[in-house]
């Protein structure tokens, strides 16, 4: 029986790797990432594995070099450096008034401003992450890290109000766009989230991201691909399939049928969904794990506003400016995409255009049985 400790809900690295809980190696990325490029943007849909990847790159910019023992970054990486590092994560609160987003920023640079000892506590929040940038590099010698888990949580909590998601636009569009006006003083930033307001929002001010959700070296940065499962969990197959009574072959198809297929770049491998796959392998059974937990209300809000029709999301056609951005035409079909509800199913090169669909069984008999009934 395999004694492998699945990481459901881990989303802390150093705990992690201290703990002994599985981990699938994605550390070959990371050092592609951080040797390549120094601003990246990355999309991907809930519980993928975004908090994780945003802790691993922590632990490697702190040079914590005997946590990645054993891994591709203890063979690829030769001179580790510590670095003064910004972790802004604005996930863990409920945002349904400026107010709750100014304390939750005024939060985390009052950590920063005592400890690199920025005397700018009485300005915006703006001017204050751009003093403790300053500040930092100025007391530690080295270019300041900024990572940014769920950067968009306050604006997909105000879908369907338009004066409050104006405000948390504002907000975060000067407060991000101070990443541009300190370039010099910047060795590495990314912020992560759901979903990427469009050029005319948040990132106006911060053309120099470098999108990757769409790039195919990046596909499986989050998520596990049909190799990795072979490559790591061989033997808990061959234990699912034994005590489901199916063959090793039947295992695999239903593995891939229900939790493979989704495709972030066009005529790129299939990523399967981590949530619902490690949770498979943990109780040996299969299950919609991802979908029962939780409906994002701002979809449903969305979809009701919209009077979208469901019929059409099985097959629908769309240009990749529009799976790119969300717009305020109140269009849905960029928000399905990027929360992970619909994925490409081919491209037309001639035209430009994408064919969508849904990703694996799970979803689609997810989104009929639970989505569905909201929106009638």
């Amino acid at each position: 029986m395999s004694n492998k400790i699945y990481p459901i809900g881990v989303q802390n690295f150093e705990s992690l790797r201290q703990d002994g809980y599985f981990y699938i190696d994605k550390t070959e990325f990371i050092y592609r990432l951080v040797k390549s490029g120094r601003y990246y943007f990355l999309s991907r849909p809930r519980r993928f594995g975004k908090s994780l990847l945003i802790s691993t790159l922590e632990a490697y910019f702190q040079g914590k070099k005997e946590l990645f023992e054993g891994l591709a970054m203890e063979r690829l990486e030769k001179d580790w450096s510590q670095y003064p590092i910004l972790h802004l994560d604005l996930n863990a609160r409920q945002y349904d008034r400026p107010e709750s987003l100014l304390e939750e920023l005024n939060k985390h640079l009052e950590i920063w401003e005592q400890t690199y000892g920025s005397p700018y506590g009485d300005r915006k929040p703006e001017e204050r992450f751009y003093q403790v940038i300053r500040c930092a590099y100025k007391k530690t010698g080295q270019r300041v890290v900024v990572l940014v888990d769920e950067y968009d949580k306050p604006l997909l909590q105000a879908i369907g109000n338009a004066e409050l998601q104006e405000a948390y636009r504002n907000i975060l569009k000067a407060f991000y766009g101070v990443l541009k006006s300190t370039d010099g003083h910047i060795q590495f930033a990314m912020l992560t989230g759901v979903t990427k307001f469009g050029k005319i929002s948040v990132f106006s001010d911060l053309n120099n991201l470098d999108d990757i959700s769409m790039r195919e070296p990046y596909v499986n940065l989050c998520g596990i691909s049909e190799q990795e499962i072979h490559d790591n969990l061989e033997e808990e197959i061959h234990e699912l399939a034994e005590l489901q009574n199916m063959t090793y072959e039947d295992v695999c198809v239903k593995l891939k049928v229900y939790y493979d297929g989704y495709h972030f770049v066009e005529n790129t491998i299939g990523v399967y969904n981590p949530f619902s796959l490690l949770n498979t392998f943990k109780y040996n059974k299969f299950g919609n794990y991802w979908f029962e937990t939780g409906t994002p209300s701002y979809l449903v809000m969305l979809l009701k506003q919209s009077h979208y029709d469901l019929e059409r999301m099985a097959n629908e056609v769309t240009s990749s400016d529009i799976l790119n951005s969300i717009y305020e035409d109140l269009n849905p079909i960029p928000l399905i995409y990027q929360s992970g509800y619909l994925t490409i199913k081919g491209y037309d090169e001639e035209f430009g255009v994408y064919r969508l669909g849904f990703p694996n069984r799970e979803v689609e008999e997810g989104f009929i049985k639970y989505l569905m009934p909201y929106c009638q």
